[in-house]
Parts: C-alpha cells; structure tokens; sequence
C-alpha cells in the first residue's frame, strides 16, 4: 500500500474543512443528536476556525494519503497550544481523524508514529490526547499503541457535556 503524510498548508484549507466535517459525522453522529451535532460541526470545522488552528505556532496539520487517495488527517498541539495545560515537555494529539473507508488499514498507526516523531523532534517526553469515554474501539487502539489512562476533562458537544479520557504515553 503506497501511504505518504503532507503536512497542511493554508491552501488545504477546504479540503482540510471538507475531512474534517466528514469524519467527525461518521464517528460521531449515530450517537449525537442531529442539532448537538449539527451546532458543533459549524462552530469547529468553519473556514475561520480552521484557518485560525493552521494559523497558530504551535499547531500542526498533517493529511495522510493511501494510494494518491486523502485518508484522513492527524492535529498535533505543542506548549500553549495544548487544550489542557500538561506543560511544555507535552504534545497533544487533539485530533486523529480517518475516513471510514480508511478504517482498519494502519493508518492511524501512521500517525500516531508521526505524532510522536515529531515529539522527539521536538524534545517531548510524553505525548497524550483525550478521548470520548464511549469510543471503545479507539480507547483499545490508543492502549495497544502504548497510551494509558491518566485523567479525564470535559468536551462539549453544544450545551452537553462528554467525558473524555485523557491517555498519555510516556517517550523517555
């Protein structure tokens, strides 16, 4: 399988919208209210929002293709940047986002070895994300990728509020 990762320019950024509203609604949708859902995929994935994260210092983007084909996307956070203030030897992974098509092909392996390629560029020692609660099958893939469970903290879909667990792996 021929796999390569770009990272995002601003130039991406409708395509980068365009993934990005496809995916969360595949993942997420059949267990969200069509207005929670509809609410949050505008105030997140707007051009001006997404502009704004491809934007920031220490916000990364990068697209992975499988056979010429856009598969997904993985958002990395550094230093201020991170939702949650894990500290400057921290990178988050805030978001690794896979087209259904793409589900169970290694791709999200891909990036998460990405993801803590650039922490060891970066001299990170931990790398952590934060996960819905309910997200089985991801929560067993972050483990398997050797992530555990360190906390929780709050996500809101519109006015309702989701736990997430916070999973770190430690580099050093």
């Amino acid at each position: 399988m021929s796999i390569f990762i770009k990272k995002c320019l601003e130039d991406d950024l409708s395509l980068l919208q365009e993934i990005s509203v496809e995916t969360f609604k595949e993942t997420f949708e059949h267990q969200n209210s069509a207005e929670v859902m509809q609410a949050y995929v505008d105030k997140a994935f707007n051009k001006e929002q997404l502009k704004k994260e491809l934007s920031t210092a220490s916000s990364e983007f990068y697209f992975i293709y499988s056979k010429a084909e856009i598969a997904g996307y993985l958002k990395v956070n550094m230093n201020a940047a991170q939702s949650e203030s894990m500290g400057n030897d921290s990178l988050e992974i805030e978001r690794i986002y896979l087209r259904r098509a793409f589900h169970k092909q290694g791709l999200g392996k891909y990036l998460i070895n990405k993801a803590i390629d650039i922490a060891v560029e970066q001299n990170k020692e931990k790398v952590w994300l934060g996960v819905w609660e309910r997200n089985g099958s991801a929560i067993a893939f972050y483990a398997k990728m050797g992530f555990a469970q360190t906390g929780t903290h709050s996500f809101y879909m519109g006015d309702e509020e989701q736990t997430d667990y916070i999973m770190t792996k430690t580099l050093i």
